[in-house]
């Protein structure tokens, strides 16, 4: 299971909605069953959810998803 996160693209809302995503393969095609759909969540708050639902430990999960948006954020900034 995985988070799945869309980015919100309506207004200038900071933020993606969110939903728990279950992946499996039939007959060699990977197919995706959504769980629970956790609905609009802030940007900042993204880490911490994937860090509580995705495998391995939680920590270095969060580590690395903090690192990815603090990336993201000043490559959007040198773009503008």
């Amino acid at each position: 299971m995985f988070i799945h996160a869309v980015p919100d693209n309506r207004g200038k809302k900071d933020g993606y909605y969110c939903s728990l995503v279950e992946s499996r393969r039939t007959n060699g095609v990977s197919k995706h069953n959504t769980v629970l759909s956790f609905g609009f969540i802030p940007a900042d708050r993204l880490p911490y959810l994937k860090a509580a639902f995705n495998r391995g430990d939680p920590e270095a999960i969060l580590e690395r998803e903090k690192r990815s948006q603090v990336s993201r954020k000043e490559k959007c900034s040198h773009e503008s």
